[in-house]
């Protein structure tokens, strides 16, 4: 579990490394999406609720993986400049956060017969299947809704 204090210095430092000082950074309350670069108020923030549960190689990765955002600038994306700049700065995850959500901060929690759980963040719109139910089955085993408890 990482400290978020530490996460800040070891962001700061990378920015003044790699970047000019016109850029900062500082943490959101994302529950899915693990950093984000906002070219436009030139700043980088990771999730504070995902930083906090996970460990320091995986808040360190997402932070080179945002600092490289940063480097080669609007536009580029995924791409392979960026992805070169990314593996430059010692970056190895893929191009997506794969790892872990909030889970717990969902609004909606879906269960089906078979008793898996799913959770959605947003007001779950017409009918679910549950894929690990539904694979092989003749026909989609459906998901039931409920809103969560405050």
């Amino acid at each position: 579990m990482a400290e978020l204090d530490r996460v800040e210095r070891w962001a700061e430092a990378l920015i003044r490394l790699h970047l000019d000082d016109t850029w900062s950074f500082g943490f959101d309350r994302a529950v899915k999406r693990a950093g984000l670069t906002d070219f436009t108020a030139r700043r980088i923030t990771v999730s504070k609720h995902l930083a906090a549960r996970w460990d320091d190689d995986e808040v360190h990765q997402t932070l080179l993986h945002e600092v490289a955002h940063a480097m080669v600038g609007p536009g580029e994306g995924h791409g392979r400049r960026w992805l070169r700049t990314a593996r430059e700065l010692g970056y190895v995850g893929g191009r997506t956060h794969q790892g872990e959500i909030a889970a717990e901060r969902a609004g909606w929690v879906g269960r089906c017969p078979g008793g898996h759980e799913h959770v959605r963040f947003r007001a779950p719109r017409g009918r679910y299947a549950c894929r690990p139910c539904s694979k092989g089955a003749p026909q989609a085993v459906e998901v039931r809704w409920e809103r969560r408890a405050a």
